[in-house]
């Protein structure tokens, strides 16, 4: 099925952050939300939930979540995952923040690879932690972690890895031999691996994506997978994401987790997300398939219009990082971008020193609003 975007006067009409903290005139292509209407099934079963009043607490029974995220793994990736061992709570950042606690002791060095998603820096002090960045290595093609970085970051008391796969803010997918290697050191240095893998399911046509705790036993006996709808289906509002784990060394170790951790996730999230990994495939492939043209409209445009600005496709998700140093728009094109374009971005300095000089643009949106977006930043450019 095709999935498009709403109309620029219905998306409007919506008030989550992406269309309430900017006036009208700007173009918003800053936080990961999408702007395509919700997936019929989830609208059924939240319609379903609302009409029976079923609006109470969550609770720490899941109920069907559990078995439609691993009949949705299997099916998808070819990970078999045991439901026992999926858990629940309110989004990605708490899973982080709760696996770090029980893994690590206060002061201990958590590894980062930045650029890297901005909250990550504040999540690993919120559980007790030091940041310590390793950052990918770059060659000016392709991005890969830098192995022997983190292994002296390990060797120096770095007691966890704090991974993004896929990565954002570049949508790159994280090879399964390196992630091998990764949780070879994992288990050389007794350290823990919790693998970020919310934007899992919007890996794009050609490209793939491999599970962290399917890659081998050592990945399985020191890591912890944070997975959610969230992302895929345009869920975050409605607050549940899930814990998963592959070993019972790792379920042992979320056994201690407060009771409340669980009882927090939303019910609603709840019924949209299983919702969601059960008859949502066929929405999702829609939205994949909308999503890549965008990317290679994008691709295209750049190549018209700012032949000096960097960009590499991504292999999943809809986020583009964007390198426009040549442009000489200094540290933050981001803020000269608004004021003069009136396009809103992420500033890649949000992401890390590596971000000096670059932008996130999320593409998630109709090919008119990118096509206006980039017509926007030629216009900024041309004001120079």
């Amino acid at each position: 099925m095709d999935v498009h975007a709403d109309t620029i006067e219905k998306l409007r009409t919506r008030t989550s952050e992406k269309w309430s903290v900017y006036p009208p005139d700007v173009l918003p292509l800053f936080v990961a939300e999408m702007d395509y209407p919700l997936a019929q099934p989830i609208a059924d079963a939240l319609h379903a939930a609302i009409s029976r009043s079923d609006t109470g607490y969550g609770g720490t029974v899941h109920g069907d979540l559990a078995p439609a995220f691993t009949r949705f793994a299997q099916r998808r990736w070819g990970w078999d995952v045991q439901p026992e061992w999926v858990s629940s709570t309110t989004d990605v950042s708490v899973v982080i923040v709760e696996s770090l606690r029980l893994a690590i002791a206060p002061g201990d060095g958590v590894i980062i690879t930045p650029p890297i998603y901005s909250p990550f820096f504040d999540l690993i002090p919120e559980a007790g932690g030091q940041v310590v960045e390793v950052p990918l290595v770059d060659d000016g093609a392709s991005w890969t972690l830098d192995l022997d970085g983190i292994e002296a970051a390990l060797v120096s008391g770095a007691r966890a890895v704090l991974l993004c796969n896929p990565h954002n803010p570049l949508g790159h997918v994280h090879p399964a031999d390196q992630l091998a290697r990764l949780a070879e050191l994992a288990a050389e240095y007794d350290a823990t691996v919790i693998s970020d893998e919310i934007h899992a399911p919007l890996t794009h046509p050609g490209a793939t994506f491999t599970p962290f705790l399917s890659v081998s036993d050592a990945a399985r006996q020191h890591g912890i997978a944070a997975h959610s709808a969230s992302k895929a289906w345009n869920l975050a509002g409605l607050k549940c994401a899930l814990f998963v784990t592959a070993s019972q060394r790792m379920h042992d170790l979320l056994e201690r987790l407060p009771e409340e951790v669980h009882f927090r996730t939303s019910l609603l999230g709840r019924i949209a997300s299983a919702a969601a990994f059960t008859d949502g495939d066929r929405w999702l492939d829609g939205a994949i398939a909308s999503i890549h043209s965008n990317s290679e409209l994008l691709a295209q445009l750049l190549h018209d219009r700012l032949p000096e600005v960097g960009y590499r496709p991504p292999a999943a998700s809809y986020l583009a990082w964007l390198d426009l140093r040549a442009l000489g728009w200094g540290d933050d094109p981001a803020a000269r971008i608004l004021e003069s374009g009136r396009v809103a971005l992420n500033a890649g300095l949000d992401f890390g020193p590596q971000g000096a000089g670059h932008v996130r643009l999320n593409f998630a949106c109709s090919p008119e609003m990118l096509t206006a977006a980039i017509d926007r930043i030629v216009g900024a450019a041309s004001s120079r």
